[in-house]
């Protein structure tokens, strides 16, 4: 039997990453995996999705290269081929994961893996073939995958989830979405650019439910301007698989209707991978479908410990970095803060983008805060006018009384790169006076971020 100080199972964004944290801190370390390095993030996830996008978004400016003075005749896209790049850019960030894997003298080992009691893990490989494992810390990482509802079960083929959308083999000519968070939302976009026809189905008022309701409109806005069929207060009870398409029935306040489609994607959220681990077998704690843990991360067996989509936290892959990391540090008896849930920025990437950290206005309203709150549209900014992006906004929350920014939001061209000047500022405590005072370079899409706050303070030049 192999020892090792950390044996981490899973290796997607929160396993990879802790494994190599581990690694730098000394600890002799090894990682399970049955599929890919790199996880669904990296394989099926949030990196070929961009990729996918990224294509959506070359061929809209193609499309509109007359906005711009230019001219593009015949602009037309090969679906094989984008779906094509999509699967080489995964393929080539897995293979960055190996390299890092060897130069942190990791040891990978290929299989599915269980936990056992007495600080073991069983791997069994793809012959059968099986060998166990000990380590004085075992880290939980197995991630998540497609939630599958009863009135919408998967076939893989007609009713599919997020790993078959992005690597169909034929377009649809129509395509039903549901749910409207950030799966949901970034496909929804991906396939309208490219001619399907499609209709997002989401079971309350507004799309993006997690965001601010201001966002929700805009995009909502934004996305039937596009051409997205968007049915908010609705529910699909049923699909009908048995002819050549779908047919899915769907409940609003108005009655039942029947769509049709070639495919429907199921994006109503995920569900964690803890089944057949051997959590039983060790007596680690689970409710709800989350593993338990405390502020560093270990659950309530010594030397067991989980982190990511597992967990109670956000099911986002940042989350599941920054999570390791400090499993480990705490391991390494190194003094850390447990991790501020309220600042982790969330991002999603259609375009217009959406990315918001920190408190909704509902959400500040409903906790008593007296707010002021200032809101800049890029229509007013003259980089997002100059580079023909101008739909969309910022718009900042903060506390009357002290100052705390309480929310940031926004929407448009570039957002999700802009946000974390939000969470930094928030982190450090910043006031928005003093935001006012950080000169912003000029032109550029985050003067907004200072419009917005200067708005809150009726100080806003430019509006």
């Amino acid at each position: 039997m192999s020892k090792f100080d950390v044996i981490v199972l899973g290796s997607g964004p929160g396993g990879y990453v802790t494994a190599i944290r581990a690694s730098q801190l000394g600890f002799k370390t090894a990682i399970v995996e049955k599929e890919s390095l790199g996880g669904v993030c990296l394989n099926w996830g949030c990196i070929p999705t961009k990729a996918l996008l990224k294509s959506a978004q070359v061929f809209e400016y193609l499309k509109h290269a007359e906005d711009y003075g230019l001219s593009a005749k015949d602009v037309d896209y090969d679906f094989g081929a984008v779906v094509k790049r999509s699967r080489g850019v995964a393929e080539g960030m897995s293979k960055g994961i190996q390299f890092l894997m060897k130069k942190n003298k990791i040891e990978v080992l290929n299989g599915y893996g269980k936990v056992q009691p007495g600080k073991k893990v069983l791997v069994k490989g793809e012959h059968g073939d099986t060998a166990e494992y000990s380590a004085d810390h075992i880290i939980i990482a197995t991630g998540a995958r497609s939630r599958e509802l009863p009135s919408l079960p998967q076939d893989g083929k007609k009713v599919i989830g997020y790993r078959e959308a992005m690597s169909l083999e034929k377009q649809p000519k129509k395509m039903i979405v549901v749910g409207s968070g950030a799966i949901g939302i970034e496909f929804a976009y991906f396939y309208n650019s490219l001619g399907t026809e499609v209709t997002v189905v989401e079971y309350l008022p507004n799309i993006v439910p997690v965001e601010d309701e201001d966002v929700s409109k805009q995009l909502e806005r934004s996305f039937k301007k596009a051409g997205v069929k968007i049915k908010t207060s609705a529910e699909v009870t049923k699909v009908d698989t048995s002819g050549d398409g779908v047919k899915a029935t769907v409940k609003t306040s108005k009655g039942e209707e029947v769509l049709e489609a070639d495919i429907v994607l199921s994006a109503v959220g995920i569900k964690t991978n803890i089944e057949n681990i051997g959590l039983e077998d060790v007596g680690i704690a689970v409710d709800r479908d989350k593993i338990l843990v405390n502020d560093y991360y270990q659950t309530n067996i010594p030397g067991y410990y989980a982190i990511g989509d597992v967990t109670p936290g956000q099911a986002l892959a940042h989350v599941a970095s920054a999570e390791g990391i400090l499993c480990v540090e705490k391991i390494a008896g190194m003094h850390v803060e447990a991790l501020d849930y309220g600042n982790i920025p969330g991002c999603t990437y259609c375009i217009p983008e959406v990315a918001s950290v920190g408190l909704t206005e509902k959400q500040a309203k409903e906790q008593g805060y007296d707010i002021k709150i200032g809101k800049f549209p890029f229509s007013a900014s003259g980089k997002a006018k100059a580079s023909g992006n101008a739909d969309g906004f910022v718009k900042v929350i903060f506390d009357a009384k002290y100052g705390e920014w309480l929310g940031c939001h926004m929407i448009g061209v570039g957002v999700t790169d802009m946000i974390a000047e939000a969470v930094v500022a928030r982190k450090l405590e910043t006031t928005g006076h003093e935001i006012l005072k950080a000169v912003h370079p000029h032109p550029t899409m985050s003067e907004a971020v200072m419009e917005a706050v200067a708005a809150a303070y009726d100080e806003v030049i430019h509006i």
